[in-house]
């Protein structure tokens, strides 16, 4: 961390005592989106991440106490996967933290060393479960918005995307609502974070974004998911799906990809598409790759292709579906 704009007159007694403690046990914190990391994977750990289920959530903290005391007191149960601080923009944290241990046993012991630990006098800790949410709603988005298009945008701001569902509001018939689902909860909060923060606009709209609940979950599955507009699965119904009031671009969606290149340091992507089944109702089959210099493994698939005539070619139509393909792939590129 930087000591000179880091330290800016609040709390800088316990700022400069983090300084201090990090210099001399030389652990490194990593602050990205308002959340402090400590680990994932810490210094000499080896083989993978510990199972699911290890992760305890910590509230009610004090907001001028920093990881030099966190991290030594919650070490003392069990080996420490992971710490995660989250932090206001003045440098206090928010009140609250995430704890992943090494196995399920340290996790439990840390549960049961800790609630209710007094930090402070008159300052009771509380350590449970993390409940790990891996899903966002997304509320007030506008009707004529396509998943396409959503999830073009989405890859551009948030990463670890594992697949994103529209749906018609029911509170309100002229909007739509839709649900993002994430590789991990580290990723849904760093996502929620960026989009609360207004990194996605849509037509001029701004979007409200909450954790999925669990009673709207419910509701929604007891709805039909909105069909895609040019892409259904092998073996399903064939029937054209209305076209989209504004069907997604090419050009758009190549925009959003180079720019996720871009931001991964990779260069500009190679498509390669062939029709290998027509069906007697016009829709064709597409075979699909993607190649980019710099990316370890090419991307491919298999996409329907509908015969409407919006004025795009079939071949741009699944240069779209290869396209959004890799966008959910490079999306999980650090998040998985």
């Amino acid at each position: 961390m930087d000591e000179k704009s880091w330290s800016n007159g609040i709390n800088e007694a316990g700022k400069m005592a983090l300084l201090a403690w990090e210099k001399e046990t030389g652990i490194e914190l990593v602050q990205i989106n308002g959340q402090r990391h400590y680990g994932g994977p810490p210094p000499g750990w080896e083989g993978g991440p510990p199972p699911p289920g290890t992760e305890v959530y910590i509230a009610r903290l004090p907001q001028d106490i920093y990881e030099n005391t966190l991290i030594p007191l919650f070490q003392s149960v069990g080996t420490l996967y992971e710490f995660r601080l989250m932090m206001t923009f003045s440098g206090l944290n928010r009140g609250f933290a995430y704890a992943r241990y090494a196995s399920l046993q340290d996790a439990q012991r840390a549960i049961a060393t800790f609630h209710r630990f007094p930090l402070r006098r008159g300052c009771a800790l509380v350590v449970c479960w993390s409940t790990q949410k891996h899903e966002l709603v997304l509320s007030g988005l506008p009707a004529s918005v396509g998943r396409q298009e959503l999830e073009a945008r989405l890859c551009m701001v948030t990463e670890g995307i594992r697949s994103v569902t529209l749906h018609t509001s029911p509170c309100h018939r002229q909007a739509k609502l839709a649900v993002i689902k994430y590789s991990s909860h580290k990723a849904a909060a760093l996502a929620k974070k960026a989009l609360m923060e207004g990194n996605l606009r849509l037509r001029k709209e701004g979007v409200r974004v909450d954790w999925l609940d669990p009673q709207l979950k419910k509701k929604l599955q007891l709805c039909e998911e909105e069909p895609s507009s040019s892409c259904v699965q092998e073996g399903k119904s064939l029937t054209v799906p209305r076209p989209a009031a504004m069907p997604l671009l090419l050009q758009n969606v190549l925009e959003c990809l180079n720019a996720v290149c871009w931001k991964h340091h990779l260069r500009t992507p190679l498509f390669i598409t062939k029709c290998v089944q027509v069906n007697p109702n016009g829709w064709q089959k597409f075979w699909y790759q993607v190649v980019i210099p710099g990316y370890h493994v090419p991307v491919s698939g298999f996409t329907w292709v509908s015969p409407d005539r919006q004025g795009q070619s079939k071949q741009e139509k699944a240069k779209v579906v290869a396209a959004l393909h890799f966008l959910r792939v490079l999306a999980g590129y650090q998040l998985t």
